[in-house]
C-alpha cells in the first residue's frame, strides 16, 4: 500500500491518505441499532387483555361442576358478568335471575334433570320433605365450594397458558397467572361484599316460570312469617320436580267425573305416529270414546289395511266415518273390528252415552282419477244426513252427535242436532250454523301425512278433547291440541268454553 501512494504523484497521494484515515476511522467505530420500546400503558393493557382472555377461556374449558342439589341435577359455572347476578336454568320450564350480588362474575345454575330414585324416595316418602331444605343447603355450599375452586385454578391456569404462548417468557406468564388469580379473589370479595339474601324473594321469571307465584308461593308471606321461608324453599324443589312430571306427559283435564270424554280425531292420512299420540291422550284424559272423521287412509288400498289395526288396541270405542281418501274396502275392513263403529247412509248408535249417527264422503278421490262430485253432492249427503236425523228424533231416539267427513256435509244437518262434527280442510275450525247446530271442524291428526313435507312449514299435529254432561249431553268445553308438525317438539293445549257456559 506504502509503495502505492510513493508511485503518486503529491496531490494524489495526500488525497489518498485522507480517504484511508477516513475509512479506518469508520471501521473502527460502533454500530448503534435502535430498539423500540413499547410504551408502558401499551404493555400494561396488553397484560391486562391476556389475563382477561386467559382467564375467560379457563373458565369455559375448566369451570363446569356437576353438583346434585336433592332430587336434581344440576351443572354450577361462574362466567364473567357486567351485572353480576345469579340465573337459574330449569329447562324446558324457563330461567329465574336473582340479583344476588354486584360483582363482574354471575353463577349460572342449570337444572339439567331429575333424578328418577330420588325423586321417587321424594313422592314416597314425604316426611322428607321436612328436611330437604337442609339437605338442598348443604348441596349447594358443597357445589358452591367446588365450582370456586375449579375456577381458580381454572383462571390461573387459562391466563398462566396464554401468557406463555404470547411473551414466551416463563416470568410474564406467572405475572399473568397472578394477576388473574388476584382479580377473581376481588370479584368474589365484592360478590360476597354485596350478596342479597333476599334476593330470592323478588326472582325475575321467563318462560313457563313466569307463572311462578304458583311454584315459590306469596313473597308477601316469606316476608312476614320468616319462619316458613325454609318449607318455601323445599316447597320449590318440590314443585319443580311435579311440574317437570307433569311437562313429561300431556296435560289432563278433570272435569266432574260423571262428564262424558270425546276424543275427535280426523284426517290421519296413514300416519303411524298418530296411533301413539291417540293412545297418549286416551290414557291421559280418560277419553269415553273416540270419533274419527275420516280420511284416515290415503289411497284405500287392501294392502294400506294393516295400518288400522292399532285402533283395536287404543282402549276406547271408535266411531268412523268414511273420507274422501277411504274407500269402501277400508270400510268393510273396520267393520270387522269389534270396537269399531262404522256410521253410513244416516246409520245410528249408541255409545258411552251418547247417540251417534253419521254418513260417509259420498267422492272417492284418492287419486283424482275419477271426476269428482263436488259440493253438489256433499250437500245431497248431508240433506239425506238430516232426514235420518229427523227420523231419529221422531223415534224418540233423538241423536246427540252427528259426524260427516265434509262440512259442506255437515253443515246441511243444521236445526237437527246440537253438535254435527268433521274435518276435511286440514285445520280446525268452530262455528255456530244459522238454526243453533254447532259445527266443530278438526285439524289433521296426521299432520297431513306426507303432504307434510310439501310446505315450506309441516302442519301440525291437531286433535280435540269434547267434555259433555252425562245429563244433558250438551258440550260444555273442549280443549283443542296441538303438536308440533314433522320435525318439531311443540305442544299447545287451549280451553274453550261455549258462550253459555262462560262464567
Amino acid at each position: 500500500m506504502v509503495r502505492v501512494l510513493a508511485a503518486l504523484p503529491h496531490r494524489a497521494r495526500h488525497a489518498s491518505r485522507a480517504l484511508l484515515r477516513h475509512y479506518r476511522g469508520r471501521r473502527a467505530r460502533p454500530t448503534v441499532q435502535l430498539v423500540h420500546q413499547p410504551h408502558p400503558y401499551a404493555r400494561a393493557l396488553g397484560l391486562v387483555a391476556v389475563v382477561l382472555l386467559g382467564a375467560w377461556l379457563g373458565l369455559l374449558v375448566v369451570g363446569n361442576v356437576r353438583v346434585p342439589v336433592g332430587p336434581m341435577d344440576t351443572t354450577m359455572t361462574l362466567r364473567p358478568s357486567l351485572a353480576g347476578g345469579t340465573k337459574i336454568n330449569v329447562s324446558p320450564l324457563g330461567a329465574l335471575e336473582l340479583d344476588s350480588h354486584h360483582a363482574p362474575i354471575r353463577l349460572d345454575v342449570d337444572v339439567d334433570r331429575l333424578d328418577p330414585a330420588r325423586s321417587q324416595a321424594l313422592v314416597d316418602h314425604p316426611e322428607r320433605i321436612s328436611g330437604l331444605q337442609d339437605e338442598v343447603t348443604r348441596d349447594v355450599e358443597r357445589g358452591a365450594l367446588d365450582v370456586a375452586l375449579r375456577s381458580c385454578a381454572a383462571v390461573v391456569v387459562g391466563a398462566s397458558a396464554l401468557g406463555l404462548a404470547v411473551y414466551r417468557r416463563p416470568r410474564r406468564a406467572l405475572a399473568a397467572g397472578g394477576l388473574a388469580l388476584t382479580l377473581l379473589t376481588v370479584s368474589g370479595a365484592t360478590a360476597f361484599a354485596t350478596w342479597n339474601a333476599n334476593s330470592v324473594l323478588e326472582p325475575k321469571f321467563s318462560g313457563l316460570l313466569s307463572s311462578a307465584p304458583s311454584v315459590v308461593g306469596n313473597a308477601r308471606s316469606i316476608v312476614s312469617e320468616f319462619d316458613v321461608y325454609q318449607k318455601e324453599l323445599a316447597r320449590l324443589v318440590t314443585n319443580v320436580t311435579k311440574l317437570y312430571d307433569v311437562t313429561s306427559t300431556l296435560p289432563a283435564y278433570r272435569p266432574d267425573p260423571s262428564t262424558i270424554r270425546v276424543l275427535h280425531v280426523s284426517d290421519i292420512h296413514l300416519n303411524p305416529a298418530s296411533w301413539k299420540i291417540i293412545a297418549s291422550l286416551v290414557e291421559q284424559y280418560d277419553i269415553d270414546v273416540i270419533v274419527d272423521s275420516g280420511d284416515t287412509m290415503d289411497h284405500g288400498s287392501a294392502a294400506e289395511n294393516g295400518f288400522l289395526d292399532p285402533i283395536a288396541d287404543l282402549g276406547a270405542p271408535y266411531v268412523w266415518v268414511r273420507g274422501n281418501h277411504d274407500s269402501k274396502t277400508t270400510q268393510r275392513y273396520l267393520a270387522r273390528m269389534k270396537n269399531v263403529h262404522v256410521l253410513d247412509e244416516g246409520r245410528a248408535v249408541s255409545v258411552a252415552g251418547l247417540r251417534f249417527a253419521g254418513t260417509g264422503d259420498p267422492q272417492y278421490t284418492p287419486d283424482r282419477s275419477a271426476k269428482p262430485g263436488g259440493d253438489a253432492s256433499e250437500e245431497l249427503a248431508g240433506v239425506r244426513l238430516a232426514s235420518a236425523l229427523r227420523d231419529q228424533k221422531a223415534a224418540g231416539t233423538p241423536v246427540d252427535i252427528a259426524v260427516a267427513h265434509n262440512p259442506t256435509a255437515a253443515r246441511q244437518t243444521d236445526g237437527e242436532v246440537p253438535l254435527v262434527l268433521a274435518g276435511h280442510i286440514h285445520h280446525e275450525e268452530t262455528e255456530i250454523l244459522k238454526y243453533g247446530t254447532r259445527l266443530r271442524v278438526e285439524g289433521s291428526t296426521g299432520g297431513s301425512g306426507l303432504r307434510a313435507v310439501e310446505g315450506k312449514h309441516p302442519d301440525p299435529v291437531q286433535a280435540s278433547v269434547l267434555y259433555l254432561d252425562r245429563d244433558t249431553r250438551r258440550l260444555q268445553a273442549w280443549d283443542e291440541i296441538e303438536l308440533g308438525g314433522l320435525g318439531l317438539t311443540t305442544a299447545e293445549v287451549s280451553r274453550h268454553l261455549p258462550k253459555e257456559n262462560q262464567p
